[in-house]
């Protein structure tokens, strides 16, 4: 467990215990992708997901909660977002994955998928031991739907010139955003909150999971490798044009549709240049600027939850994502 979590103790001994349980449940019998799976949830990633999940679970009527049931839900949120990681790798052909090889990368794109596969059945597995019966596995099913849909969206709008605020959008609400709601809203759900809390919960979540992406997409265009711990500028050699390129395009489109025109044939000293020009013509400031204002909405809607340590955490939590590196 990294050092992210260090000032939430509660949360990091929850997480912890999530972690132990996502290693249990993904053991195969080749140990090296079995050790691939417990480093791309345990060492490099943040949990982000579960730990919203066990903060809404806070505000909720704790002496209703089952420990263990809570632990097994927030490992399904985190091992479906792993599945999803690992497949947007071999769609991306991506080397890097939170600073290590990724696994479609070291062991060939055939093992990653299976490996991808799996993950989706062990999410579904601790489903139907965690909610069967109830509403949420079609809640679950749903978000899953949306989440993929999102992807897709994501591919239709590859190499699009002229994509607009709405088509990212979109594709963010389903691909990130749907994950991040579902986890705010099962953590009061099934932390036993009542039906307003859960309603702002799936709100609070959605708009913290555009806000999250937002920030992610701006620091393709103002870290370095080695602090981002995957490839600068991916997402563009790869034809996803994420909001600080739409912003700057929309100002000044000549300047940047002799780059696009390239497409995949875009050299590493081309997508630099346009990397420049996304500053030049404030984008990322302008992307800045709108993951602030959806962020602050998310806060808004926080500060009418009921006075508790969950509540202050989450506000905290929320602010601190606006300060990260990577």
């Amino acid at each position: 467990m990294n050092e992210f979590w260090k000032d939430f103790p509660v949360i990091q001994q929850q997480l912890n215990e999530t972690c132990e349980l996502i290693k249990h449940q993904v053991k195969v019998r080749n140990k090296d992708i079995e050790q691939a799976l417990i480093d791309l949830t345990c060492s490099g990633g943040k949990l982000l997901r579960p730990a919203f999940f066990f903060l809404f679970a806070q505000i909720g009527d704790k002496q209703k909660q089952d420990h263990q049931q809570l632990i097994k839900i927030a490992a399904s949120i985190e091992i479906l977002h792993m599945a999803t990681l690992v497949h947007d790798d071999i769609i991306d052909d991506s080397p890097l994955r939170r600073g290590a090889a990724t696994i479609q990368s070291r062991y060939g794109k055939d093992i990653a998928v299976y490996t991808g596969d799996l993950l989706f059945t062990e999410f579904f597995e601790l489903l139907a031991d965690t909610m069967n019966g109830s509403d949420f596995l079609h809640t679950n099913a749903s978000a899953m739907k949306r989440l993929l849909l999102g992807e897709l969206d994501q591919m239709h709008t590859r190499y699009k010139k002229n994509i607009t605020v709405f088509d990212y959008l979109r594709s963010v609400n389903g691909k990130t955003a749907e994950l991040f709601s579902l986890s705010c809203l099962e953590g009061a759900h099934f932390g036993y909150a009542d039906k307003e809390i859960q309603r702002l919960a799936a709100r609070i979540g959605r708009n913290i999971g555009i806000a999250f992406q937002v920030y992610d997409d701006i620091l393709d265009y103002s870290a370095d490798t080695k602090t981002l711990k995957k490839p600068v500028l991916e997402d563009l050699a790869q034809g996803v044009y994420t909001l600080p390129l739409i912003f700057a395009i929309q100002k000044v489109p000549e300047r940047f549709y002799p780059y696009l025109e390239k497409k995949s044939d875009i050299s590493v000293e081309q997508a630099a240049e346009l990397g420049q020009l996304v500053h030049e013509y404030d984008g990322v400031t302008d992307a800045k600027n709108f993951a602030k204002k959806v962020t602050e909405k998310a806060l808004i809607d926080i500060q009418k939850l009921p006075d508790c340590l969950g509540k202050e955490q989450l506000e905290q939590l929320t602010q601190l994502l606006l300060q990260r590196s990577f």
